[in-house]
This record gives C-alpha cells, sequence and structure tokens, in this order.
C-alpha cells in the first residue's frame, strides 16, 4: 500500500461530520460528492472495490487544510487536528474554541468602553439627566449587550460555555453598578457617589468589577479556561 493510498484512508477516519450524496457513474466505480459539516464546497469521492478515495487536494481546500511534504511523507494539516495536537501539548489543559475566543475578546473590549464612559461621568460629575450623557451611556450598554450576545452564540465546548458563564457575570455586574449609579445620581442621595476624589478606590463592587475585567482580559486571549473569585 503505498504512503498516499494510507493518507487517504487515514484522513477518511477523521471524527468529521460529513455527508455524501450520488452525483454520477461516469467513472468505473461509484462517484460521489462530500460536504464537510461546517464548511463550504464538496470534494470528489470514488467507491471502488471496497474502499472510498477522495482527492486529496480538494479535501484541503473545503477544510482551510494544508499540505506538505516531508522526504516521501504527504502530510494534510486540518484545523481540528491542530487544536487536537495544541490540547495535548498544552496537558490537557481547557481550551477554549477560537470563534468563541475571538468573540469573547471583543466583547470584553465593548464593556471596557463602556465601562469607560461611565468611569469618566462619575470621576468629571457629568449630568446623567443630560440626555446626550446619558443617551451615551445607553448606547455603549447596547453595543456591549450584542458582543455578549455574539460571543454566547459562538460557544460550542465545556470550556467555552464556563468561560462565557463569567462574561455574562462581569456584564450583569457592571449593569447592576449602572443602574445603581444612575438611580443615585437621579437622587438626594447622589452625592455619596461624587464626593469622593476616588469614587471607584472606594466602592466594593466597582472593585471587583475592575478585577473580573482584568482577569477575563488576560484569560480570554491566552486560550484556556481559568476561574476566578471576583467574577461570581
Amino acid at each position: 500500500m503505498t504512503r498516499i493510498t494510507k493518507a487517504l484512508i487515514s484522513m477518511l477516519s477523521l471524527p468529521l461530520m460529513v455527508t455524501a450524496t450520488v452525483v454520477s457513474a461516469q467513472t468505473p466505480g461509484q462517484r460521489e460528492s462530500l460536504s464537510v459539516q461546517g464548511c463550504s464546497g464538496q470534494a470528489t469521492v470514488i467507491r471502488a472495490e471496497g474502499r472510498m478515495l477522495v482527492d486529496i487536494g480538494e479535501l484541503a481546500a473545503i477544510t482551510n487544510g494544508s499540505i506538505t511534504f516531508k522526504g516521501g511523507d504527504m502530510v494534510l494539516t486540518m484545523p481540528g487536528c491542530a487544536d487536537s495536537q495544541r490540547a495535548e501539548a498544552d496537558g490537557g489543559k481547557a481550551l477554549l474554541s477560537r470563534p468563541f475566543m475571538r468573540t469573547a475578546i471583543e466583547a470584553m473590549a465593548s464593556i471596557r468602553e463602556w465601562g469607560g464612559i461611565l468611569q469618566a461621568t462619575v470621576q468629571d460629575r457629568y449630568p446623567v439627566a443630560n440626555a446626550m450623557t446619558g443617551n451615551t451611556i445607553i448606547a455603549y450598554e447596547s453595543r456591549a449587550a450584542d458582543a455578549v450576545g455574539l460571543a454566547a452564540a459562538s460557544a460550542s465546548t465545556d470550556s467555552d460555555y464556563r468561560g462565557l458563564e463569567l462574561l455574562q457575570n462581569e456584564f450583569n455586574n457592571v449593569k447592576a453598578w449602572t443602574d445603581k449609579f444612575l438611580r443615585a445620581r437621579k437622587s438626594l442621595t447622589a452625592q455619596y457617589m461624587t464626593l469622593s476624589d476616588s469614587p471607584f478606590q472606594d466602592d466594593e463592587q466597582a472593585q471587583k468589577i475592575m478585577q473580573c475585567g482584568q482577569f477575563l482580559e488576560q484569560m480570554f486571549p491566552s486560550g484556556s479556561f481559568r476561574d476566578d473569585a471576583a467574577c461570581h
């Protein structure tokens, strides 16, 4: 058996969810098309003498893989296999999927921007009754909510969902602090949040929110799930 034949058989044993439909019988053996779930495009499959043979170039193309040659060996690299190898290299850590990593990082950026607007409003004593200030806070909150929603939609693994829980906790805590601040600013007790020269340093809830935010901004780019009490 040649190395290329072995490579073809090995590829078809990969844990991919695939569907095959009959196209025609213009060549000896049954000719079919192979679709890989989650990928666009199709590869040609031929059934002959009890074997299923697929064009390795087409398979690499539709799975965003690559083919390299090392001596007389052909190596097909596929994204899913690379993630598995990365998991083994990391000693079985709870890895985050790449789509969730990307959207979670973007969500944290939106939450940070929202928090920055809120912090400026508090420290500079902007009146929230002002339509522009109030609408700005609401707009940034809405943008952060949309970003967290996209992260939730991209979560696909246990580690993703655990990371998503922390992300949602951070969003909910910032929202709760924002709502408390807005109510206080509109009431006679608003002074307790503005007289201090360091309102955030003196607020235990605000400190917890900032600690969680700093943790998540480091955890998500690392690609591995970790937990922190500040996010609960």
